[in-house]
């Protein structure tokens, strides 16, 4: 029987005569069944015992980014009628049921569209659109006129890690006034106030701006009141995401290679060329995760800093205990201890969580989307993949037995 190291039994398994010319006609044989030429001058190392790595990549890859496109559509549209629902409930310091579980939401929302038009929970999403391009137009100016790294991957130094951070930071504070005016459009009842333009959100933003110090309306905090805590909290949340996320992609990176090395199938070739197709679900799961988790985490601090941006607005809302009347916001908070301090005093800790019940039905809905796309992304990738040719999968498999039995 004829050992592995024995030349004639390794590029001859089908019984060829070395001293015939058929070595190029064997070799192209071989590619075909393999994808590679037969390494002559090299010992063998024994054929690949995975097959077909290659249209499976392209459906994984196919399917991440098909996740990340629902994930985006999801995070920055679908979700908004969820994100109105929340922010009312956080705004309104007199709201008697808290609606922490989603069950109690569903009742007010169907009276609130038997009483108002479709669109009720719909309002606000131009100029929450607005601001989040906004964001994305000061970060690039910033990183162009310092040269400041915009994104996290260009990174290679603690000196660009931090000028980094503090560009995040100071586009939150520009956006700040902006994304006050935004809240107030997603908040106020279309039934008790006049529906604002599309451009409004800049005019109100501006104004703000201009009103730095005390403002002449009623308790409106300074916008400088506004803008610290708002940042704290954008960097904050921003760097726990980071953290969290790359925490999570070693735990799913050493997941994956362990159950790699215990499984019959394992190849090193599937990370041939450095390129693992595994390495971007991996991200996305691990940015879902943390997006998730943050989400949950900071909620408390978003609805302190919400009742600031909306003080003084004279803001009417809808009546989330009943869902067929409006109420208005008249708060006199000091700043984000004193708001803190009351919240608690009168509310309990409950009152920091008013309208979590949406948040979880905003999560629910996006992991429900991404799961469906997900199934349909794979169907069709299954129903589009060209079928196995049955001869090269039987002589694929009489060379490896061949192989691994001489």
């Amino acid at each position: 029987m004829a050992g592995f190291g024995d030349f004639n039994s390794y590029n001859r398994p089908y019984g060829l005569d070395p001293n015939r010319e058929t070595n190029d006609l064997y070799d192209t044989r071989y590619q075909q069944i393999y994808g590679y030429h037969t390494p002559l001058t090299e010992e063998y190392q024994g054929p690949p015992l995975v097959m077909d790595e290659v249209p499976e990549e392209e459906s994984n890859a196919y399917v991440t980014t098909a996740i990340s496109v629902a994930s985006l559509i999801t995070e920055n549209l679908l979700s908004h009628p969820f994100i109105v629902l929340r922010r009312q409930c956080q705004v309104h310091n007199s709201l008697k049921n808290y609606h922490i579980v989603p069950y109690t939401l569903l009742p007010v929302v169907v009276r609130l569209h038997r009483r108002q038009d479709f669109t009720t929970l719909w309002k606000g999403i131009g100029s929450t659109c607005i601001v989040k391009g906004l964001n994305l137009a000061v970060e690039d100016v910033i990183s162009k006129g310092t040269g400041w790294p915009k994104d996290i991957g260009k990174c290679s130094s603690v000196l660009q890690f931090l000028q980094h951070l503090t560009l995040k930071c100071i586009s939150v504070a520009i956006v700040t006034p902006f994304y006050s005016a935004s809240l107030v459009e997603t908040v106020q009842s279309d039934i008790a106030s006049d529906k604002p333009a599309i451009l409004d959100v800049f005019r109100e933003g501006f104004l703000r701006i201009l009103e730095w110090g005390t403002p002449s309306r009623g308790r409106m905090l300074p916008i400088w009141a506004i803008v610290l805590p708002t940042a704290a909290l954008g960097i904050t949340k921003y760097f726990a995401h980071m953290l969290l996320r790359k925490i999570t992609v070693k735990v799913l990176r050493f997941q994956q290679r362990h159950r790699y090395e215990l499984s019959d199938s394992y190849n090193i070739n599937n990370t041939k060329n450095g390129q693992n197709p595994l390495i971007e679900d991996m991200n996305l799961k691990a940015n879902i995760f943390a997006f998730i988790t943050m989400e949950i985490i900071f909620y408390p601090i978003e609805t302190i800093i919400h009742r600031l941006h909306i003080q003084g607005t004279r803001t009417i809302i809808d009546n989330l205990d009943t869902g067929t009347s409006v109420t208005p916001i008249l708060t006199g908070y000091e700043g984000f201890i004193d708001c803190y301090n009351t919240t608690i005093a009168r509310e309990g800790i409950g009152g920091l969580y008013k309208g979590f019940g949406a948040l979880v039905l905003q999560l629910a809905a996006h992991l429900a989307i991404i799961k469906i796309t997900t199934l349909i992304v794979s169907e069709m990738s299954n129903l589009l993949k060209p079928a196995n040719s049955p001869t090269n999968s039987e002589e694929s498999a009489h060379v490896q037995q061949k192989y691994l039995f001489n």
